[in-house]
């Protein structure tokens, strides 16, 4: 199968600058979210993704394991986020989620830390990843319900993220088995807080490429308020 990419990224109506990056390469691809109130957020999010993109040009098949070669790189930007962090007072405690994903013939592997997400459209709009958040914790363990954790002051409060620890818990999702006509979206949480799941799913069906799907989810997050940097990647399988 062929995958058909693009990528967008923007500040959003309230935000002073941006502090999201994205990679969009041949076979990885990757969305970060340096993380607000922390020194140099768009330094964390750029070199994470820096990290994921120097995998871009290694051949899967050759490691036989691409899920192995993804959490490897995303573990590689923890490293190398919190050794920039601790060599400069001026970017002590920076910090960024990292959400990747990888695709290899009909297979796809996704290797997260944090709030960002990943979602497959097919038959519906299902979400790949779980937040990192002290909120979802709750809701997992049964000590709250879902809609709840939508209104949640501390939603927001994150226990996982690519910067301060090295080693940090890389959460590896996957394989998948992709099929023609299945769309991939990841998403910065700017996303996600702007627009209602069923509005993003509308989106993604509506649109007829990528491009055109990306610009939709913007132009949406926009709509919903822009209140966050907003940053989106899709993944059309053909």
């Amino acid at each position: 199968m062929e995958v058909q990419s693009h990528g967008k990224t923007h500040q959003g109506r309230v935000r002073p600058g941006n502090e999201d990056a994205l990679f969009v390469g041949r076979w990885v691809y990757a969305v970060a979210d340096g993380v607000g109130g922390a020194p140099a957020g768009e330094v964390a999010s750029t070199l994470a993704v820096e990290q994921v993109a120097a995998y871009d040009d290694a051949t899967p098949e050759d490691i036989a394991d691409t899920g192995a070669l993804l959490g490897a790189s995303v573990r590689a930007a923890a490293r190398t986020v919190a050794e920039a962090g601790a060599d400069d007072p001026a970017r002590t405690g920076m910090a960024t989620t990292l959400t990747a994903a990888a695709v290899w013939d009909d297979q796809l592997v996704i290797a997260h830390v944090g709030d960002s997400r990943a979602y497959l459209l097919r038959d519906g709009l299902e979400q790949l990843t779980n937040d990192h958040t002290a909120v979802e914790e709750a809701v997992q363990v049964g000590l709250l319900d879902r809609a709840d954790a939508a209104r949640h002051p501390e939603r927001h409060l994150l226990v996982r993220v690519v910067g301060m620890d090295p080693d940090v818990p890389v959460a590896d999702y996957g394989p998948w088995r992709l099929q023609s006509g299945d769309r991939v979206l990841l998403c910065s949480d700017g996303l996600t807080e702007a627009c209602e799941t069923r509005a993003i799913a509308r989106h993604l069906e509506d649109a007829r490429d990528p491009e055109s799907a990306c610009e939709a989810l913007i132009r949406a997050a926009l709509e919903g308020g822009g209140p966050d940097n907003v940053t989106v990647v899709v993944l059309d399988l053909v």
